[in-house]
């Protein structure tokens, strides 16, 4: 039996791991904030699109190539299968994409966070043993039990936790630790995941393994990670968010109700009314008064 390391590099893999877990969380929490504001249906799955991307692809997946990037097997050189590498990217991103399709669309409730949530975890912990397939070395992996079905109980919680996330929490301040907590829970259900293994190497002298080394993914995952992070920053500006938008309705609100009562006081100019006749005293006055209270209302909600 082999003897694996989990943290070859020290605590390097394992900060950068949750580093990227965080910030793919902070980016789908955020991107499912604006989506949740969206009154368009299109608008709202593109959206939940990229969420996906954003917690699946730079919260799961690549955190967890990070995390690998420290592990190893001493008496064997340790390889990675292009295509399952691969494949556990997209199930990653699409099933956490149908988790947030599932609550994300119409009205929210919590039998969709209940039903998406199992869904989800189930995928992701199937998406990091995927991963693991994906390992090659002079031998073969098998689990240990007992933590192998603790991952999938972690993952589950995990993905239920985050689906539930993503439909009530508001705010920077509470999206920030909503992103931590995430972010502890996916690199827990990887690390579940790792110490349930043991490996057994072969008793010949093989020194040919066939894949790639874990660092061809580095040049990859960081360029994946800049798009990611630009793609998602910049539908970030382009949609507005609930405040955003609440505080535009509520100048709309204003400025239309001086309108009409401008208009009201100030009778018809065509069709039988009096061009002439002099405005109520005291119009201009209201109707910029009504201005003023729309700007203090918006100021004052965009304080809190």
């Amino acid at each position: 039996m082999g003897e694996l390391h989990h943290f070859t590099y020290g605590p390097i893999t394992p900060i950068f791991a949750y580093a990227m877990s965080f910030l793919g969380s902070l980016l789908g929490l955020v991107i499912t904030a604006r989506a949740r504001a969206a009154t368009d249906t299109r608008r709202r799955a593109w959206l939940l699109v990229l969420a996906a991307w954003a917690i699946g692809g730079t919260g799961i997946w690549v955190m967890h190539f990070m995390a690998m990037i420290g592990f190893s097997v001493s008496g064997s050189p340790l390889r990675y299968d292009v295509p399952i590498t691969v494949a556990s990217f997209f199930i990653a991103v699409i099933t956490v994409g149908v988790g947030l399709f599932i609550v994300g669309l119409g009205k929210p409730a919590i039998w969709k966070v209940l039903v998406g949530g199992p869904i989800t975890g189930v995928s992701v912990a199937f998406m990091h043993y995927t991963g693991m397939a994906a390992m090659r070395i002079n031998g073969s992996f098998d689990y240990k039990s007992n933590l192998f079905l603790a991952s999938y109980a972690i993952a589950v919680v995990a993905a239920t936790v985050a689906l539930w996330f993503t439909i009530v929490v508001r705010g920077i301040p509470a999206t920030m630790a909503a992103a931590a907590v995430m972010g502890v829970a996916v690199c827990g259900m990887h690390y579940t995941g790792m110490a349930a293994m043991h490996v057994n190497l072969t008793t010949d002298n093989l020194t040919t393994v066939s894949g790639v080394d874990v660092n061809w993914f580095l040049a990859p995952i960081v360029l994946f990670v800049l798009v990611v992070v630009i793609a998602l920053a910049s539908a970030v500006m382009a949609v507005p968010s609930e405040r955003e938008q609440a505080e535009a309705a509520a100048v709309r609100d204003k400025i239309a109700a001086g309108e009409a009562l401008r208009t009201a006081t100030a009778g018809p100019v065509f069709g039988g009314g009096s061009a002439t006749t002099p405005p109520t005293p005291g119009t201009g006055q209201a109707f910029s008064a009504r201005a003023a209270n729309g700007i203090a209302d918006a100021r004052r909600q965009r304080g809190r």
